[in-house]
């Protein structure tokens, strides 16, 4: 059932929906309004940071569905607040809700470059590229005080590793001196998601990620230094932004990006019902057609978890993406497909303690 209460300005979800394995659950104790008051209005939840006391950093998957065997995360939660967001649902692993929880209680691991330096010292370690942004924006908000990802690209740089940035925020422009040296090696290439250009659907989508133009300016400028850019059209959404396909392709195209992928809209566990909600009050009258197109493309359900289904969906909606977005990616010139591969042969640990250490 939708809930009924208004979207919260400058966050995406709008209810905190309890983690799935917590047994009890405890409720706020609201004042009594005297008669002839206003109620007060509800307070708007804080950003809070909170250290995670990692003991590794490189997280491993074998899922044919991703372009990466190892990632590295110095983040949990994300303050972007994408109501879509895959990754909502890891919140319940840590006893909070997958809703405003996600996007209010973040994590930040401090010592992130410190554990990829001894990961990588290990001396059974074997090289693969390493993937930044594959469960929380590592360029989100509080990257700008954190300097976590840049330390992390630090090392990369230090060890001659190859590394895969992906980001919907233009903060990745304070980082071009790190990715532009490492390109130059054939050690980097970079990323940005863009689920739309128009600036309002933006606003209820992805409260506090960066504008659409803010994020065709960061492919702009990481072209222009030579970090091969991508743009992944993620996700798309059913009768909300499936029409904008050729305009956000002819955008990235003119703004120097030379590859570009897209993502089904995905609905597993906690994110249906909240994805649910931010329908009901922001795109009503069409949320029965978006729910029935996404369904025709998950075999007449809401989420299809199988490997080779999960990111592009089937029938004869997603076949219709599927053809448009391929015709309009070879009209721009923009290929289809990873890139041509990073150069794993580089990896060198240093010397421990050496000169980049320093800063």
């Amino acid at each position: 059932m939708a809930t009924t209460q208004p979207p919260i300005t400058g966050r995406g979800a709008l209810s905190n929906r309890r983690s799935r394995y917590l047994a009890t659950t405890a409720e706020a104790d609201v004042p009594d309004v005297l008669e002839g008051e206003e109620p007060l209005p509800p307070r708007l939840p804080q950003t809070t940071v909170r250290i995670d006391p990692a003991r590794t950093i490189i997280s491993r998957n074998t899922s044919p569905d991703l372009p990466f065997s190892q990632s590295v995360n110095p983040y949990r939660g994300c303050e972007h607040g994408c109501i879509y967001c895959y990754a909502r649902p890891s919140h319940a692993y840590l006893d909070h809700s997958p809703g405003l929880d996600f996007e209010t209680i973040l994590y930040a691991k401090p010592n992130a470059a410190q554990l990829l330096d001894a990961e990588l010292r290990k001396p059974g370690y074997r090289p693969e590229v390493i993937h930044l942004g594959a469960n929380t924006d590592p360029y989100q908000p509080i990257e700008r005080e954190h300097r976590l990802t840049r330390q992390i690209l630090e090392k990369a740089l230090e060890f001659g590793h190859p590394v895969t940035v992906l980001t919907k925020s233009a903060l990745i422009e304070r980082d071009i001196d790190l990715l532009s040296a490492l390109a130059a090696r054939k050690l980097a290439r970079a990323c940005l998601s863009i689920t739309t250009l128009d600036p309002a659907l933006k606003r209820s989508l992805e409260p506090r990620a960066p504008s659409p133009a803010a994020r065709l300016r960061a492919v702009a400028a990481l072209a222009a230094a030579g970090i091969p850019t991508a743009v992944l059209v993620a996700p798309i959404i059913p009768a909300v932004n499936d029409h904008e396909i050729e305009s956000i392709l002819e955008a990235v195209a003119a703004a120097g990006a030379t590859r570009a992928g897209w993502v089904l809209l995905r609905l597993p566990l906690e994110i249906r019902e909240l994805f649910d909600e931010w329908l009901s009050a922001h795109r009503p009258l069409a949320k029965g057609r978006v729910l029935s197109l996404i369904a025709d493309a998950r075999g007449g359900r809401l989420n299809d978890p199988r490997f080779g289904h999960r990111m592009s969906g089937g029938g004869a909606y997603a076949e219709m993406i599927g053809k448009r977005f391929a015709a309009a990616a070879r009209r721009l010139g923009l290929a289809d497909g990873e890139a041509e591969g990073l150069d794993l042969a580089q990896f060198r640990p240093p010397p421990a303690g050496g000169q980049l250490g320093l800063f």
